[in-house]
């Protein structure tokens, strides 16, 4: 978030200066020119004199635009982080008053103000040196006009319309130095305020803008992780995935579980290429991933995460987002049917035109928008990663048996099941395999009757987490007794 606040401030900075100070430092550098050109046609001794005034202005002005320019810098990282805790706390105002934190939070403000306010402190001392600096060279150059004029007249070589002259086009020259140099602080102020975006700017492009590379004439949906390694580029030393080596047939019912941190996702983004496996490689219909077009491959691919994301548009938008082709009504309002989420749409003050809201649904009726944006597009491989977390039994039994019609729909559809706990059982044991995952490894793999007879960890972690209500169940009937 602090990026965004950074780039947004970054960028209005620029439209100013693109605005207001370029044609300045056009203007006076014109206006500079011909004030001296002239003064040298009237005495090139005063005029050098005049020159040598704006050199040391401009020496002067070298070491005060290099404050300014790392003094923007602090200021706009000031603003941008004080605009982010305001915006946290704001978000998260119901956590704050419960946990009674409000004063902290507001020390959290001020600690940024604080330093804006010093950064703004310490500018207005530099800016009032440069002020200082110009008004003593400038009255200087008036005495000193005034002084060598005079003596000149009374030697005759100036004559008294010349000397008004020079001192009329001396301030001119000086001026116009002053306000090029003034604009050119602005600039620098600029340049140094919006070192990010030029930083962003300079990034190479994403891959998926790049890449021209195959595009399939049909994706069938067989997927094969072979040897593959991750981690990420700040943890160097912490392995994500270590040499897993799977495969998935086309058509087929996956499901893989484990506990929290040991891969799973990773592999799931791994397959959606935002991350680059460290090793190994990555086939899909037996062509290595990183051959093929991104985003032709991600069209194909429909994914649902854990905690739906959705924007600030109408509900249909929301629902054919990131789907290219063109789509009737029709088509929309089949597809929210199959996610069970029509009718709460259709109850929605504008229906499908509805614009969507933090508050406006809950996390089951997002989650139901979500899946419907998925099988949408009639990807060749769905993946759900604890796609149906959010959602009430009721709900859960729908998206199953629409799930389950999908995958027996002339057996075209790949269908990867992420799951972190088995309170969603039934989904679990649907799958055609399901893969256990540890510690960044593949450890077991089998149907689900299966991995419970070897007595694995599948068996362990299923015993414990559906054991547990059980317990709980006896504990409060013991206590009714």
């Amino acid at each position: 978030m602090f990026f965004f606040f950074r780039i947004s401030a970054d960028c209005q900075r620029i439209s100013h200066t693109i605005g207001n100070d370029v044609h300045l430092i056009l203007r006076n550098i014109v206006q500079g020119t011909g004030a001296f050109i002239t003064l040298m046609t009237l005495s090139w001794p005063l005029a050098l004199s005049s020159l040598l005034i704006c050199s040391i202005l401009s020496a002067i002005f070298l070491i005060y635009g290099q404050y300014q320019k790392k003094a923007a810098l602090l200021a706009q990282d000031s603003v941008a982080s004080a605009n982010e805790v305001a915006q946290e706390t704001l978000s998260l105002m119901r956590s704050v008053r419960a946990y009674g934190t409000e004063r902290e939070e507001f020390q959290r403000f001020k600690k940024w103000l604080d330093r804006l306010a010093f950064v703004g402190m310490r500018e207005s001392v530099a800016s009032g040196f440069w002020i200082l600096s110009f008004k003593t060279l400038y009255r200087s150059t008036q005495v000193f006009a005034v002084l060598l004029g005079g003596m000149s007249i009374l030697a005759g070589s100036v004559s008294a319309e010349q000397l008004t002259k020079y001192v009329l086009y001396c301030e001119w020259l000086i001026y116009a130095a002053w306000r090029l140099q003034d604009s050119m602080s602005s600039l620098l102020q600029s340049i140094g305020a919006c070192d990010k975006v030029f930083q962003f700017m300079h990034l190479p492009p994403s891959p998926e803008f790049l890449s021209k590379g195959l595009k399939l004439q049909r994706l069938t949906g067989c997927v094969d992780f072979v040897n593959i390694s991750f981690h990420y580029s700040s943890r160097k030393m912490v392995p994500i995935l270590k040499n897993v080596n799977f495969s998935i047939q086309a058509n087929e019912v996956v499901a893989i579980v484990g506990i929290s941190g040991s891969g799973k996702s990773t592999l799931i983004n791994l397959l959606l290429r935002l991350y680059e496996p460290i090793s190994g490689e990555i086939f899909i219909n037996g062509i290595p991933l990183k051959e093929m077009d991104i985003r032709w491959l991600r069209q194909n691919i429909g994914f649902v995460g854990q905690e739906p994301h959705l924007f600030h548009m109408d509900v249909k938008s929301n629902i054919t987002y990131g789907c290219f082709r063109s789509i009737s009504q029709e088509e929309i309002e089949f597809t929210a049917r199959s996610a069970y989420a029509h009718d709460f749409i259709s109850a929605l003050p504008s229906g499908y035109d509805t614009i969507i809201d933090d508050n406006l649904l809950s996390g089951g009726q997002k989650q139901r928008i979500a899946i419907a944006r998925a099988l949408l597009r009639d990807p060749t491989i769905l993946i759900l990663d604890e796609a149906t977390s959010a959602l009430d039994a009721e709900s859960e039994g729908y998206i199953k048996d629409i799930l389950h019609s999908l995958t027996e729909d002339s057996r075209r559809r790949t269908v990867i099941i992420i799951a972190n706990s088995f309170h969603r059982l039934s989904m679990i044991k649907a799958a055609d395999r399901i893969l256990v995952m540890s510690d960044g490894q593949v450890v077991e793999i089998g149907s689900h009757i299966e991995l419970l007879e070897t007595n694995g960890l599948y068996a362990q972690l299923f015993h414990k987490q559906t054991d547990a209500p059980a317990s709980i169940k006896h504990q409060k009937e013991g206590r009714v007794e």
